[in-house]
């Protein structure tokens, strides 16, 4: 119990972040290879397969020459807001990280819910989701605007009085998390486990394109907020991966800015301004739905 209050200094805690985050990687492809050899043994192992994994962790380095772009920007305006905002000044200790982490899971709950019901958020989030296989290397298949959208959801941390170090510790740790869940190595965990966790089965099911897994499983640690918010859904038929209509390259430049050059060209076909300013915050569903009925009246 003395260690969770004992006093951390701004060190151990940016120690702390970089260690996960660069030994994790190292992890991360470790496993990747492991799966690589189960795709090789169950000759399920294609050039589309390695072609696919490649342009992911492409897209993961020029998401990485993004952040590296905005990095001090971004990290300023969390000081910024902690410095001059913040309601009360909470220690730096173990609980509360601990409790961060909580309350930055949930802040990637909504977050990555409104990346699915946002028109202009969904093009760079819809990168991660258009990969038709299902492997580590596809958690680091990254859109272009994936650093921007975190910081409206996790800014408010800082006001509540969370140091901007032990918030980023946070974001680093709900991440890593999900990087093991990209898998179909591990089918289904003890209940107990499925009933408070996410897990690979609940995230095969938030990669899908089946109608019934659309738009379910949203949470990045703790499937209990899907299970509050009535967007949980089981995995109980087969997956089928990525979006539709499928993008069907593995050029990872293509890939990368694939969401945003097809809102460009829905943008420039829209037949009005008010339709234009729709796809920018509509769900893309809406998009769909208004293809397919500009299609039936040209057809009739």
């Amino acid at each position: 119990m003395d260690l969770l209050t004992t006093t951390l200094s701004v060190d151990d805690i940016w120690w702390m972040e970089t260690f996960i985050d660069d030994w994790f990687f190292v992890i991360a492809l470790s496993l990747f290879v492991i799966e690589i050899i189960r795709y090789a043994f169950k000759r399920q192992f294609t050039k589309n397969l390695l072609g696919d994994s490649i342009a992911n962790f492409v897209t993961l380095a020029l998401f990485i020459l993004l952040v590296g772009l905005v990095a001090i920007a971004y990290v300023g305006l969390f000081f910024f807001v902690y410095d001059n905002y913040k309601i009360v000044e909470l220690p730096t200790t173990l609980w509360t990280i601990l409790c961060c982490i909580v309350l930055a899971d949930l802040a990637y709950y909504w977050e990555h819910r409104f990346l699915h019901k946002n028109g202009f958020a969904w093009a760079s989030h819809t990168v991660h989701h258009s990969s038709p296989h299902f492997n580590i290397s596809v958690a680091y298949r990254h859109g272009p605007l994936d650093w921007l959208f975190p910081l409206f959801f996790y800014l408010p941390l800082a006001a509540l009085g969370f140091h901007p170090f032990i918030i980023l510790l946070a974001e680093v740790i709900v991440q890593v998390y999900q990087t093991l869940l990209h898998t179909e190595t591990v089918k289904k965990l003890p209940r107990p486990i499925e009933a408070i966790f996410n897990t690979p089965s609940h995230h095969r099911v938030h990669h899908a394109r089946n109608t019934r897994y659309l738009d379910k499983n949203y949470a990045g640690i703790f499937i209990i907020w899907d299970r509050l918010f009535g967007t949980f859904a089981r995995e109980d038929e087969k997956v089928k991966y990525g979006v539709y209509p499928q993008i069907n390259s593995i050029n990872p430049l293509k890939v990368f800015f694939s969401g945003y050059i097809k809102l460009a060209q829905q943008i420039y076909h829209a037949p009005t301004w008010s339709h234009k300013f729709k796809l920018l915050h509509k769900p893309p569903i809406w998009a769909w739905q208004q293809s397919q009925a500009n299609y039936h009246k040209t057809n009739q």
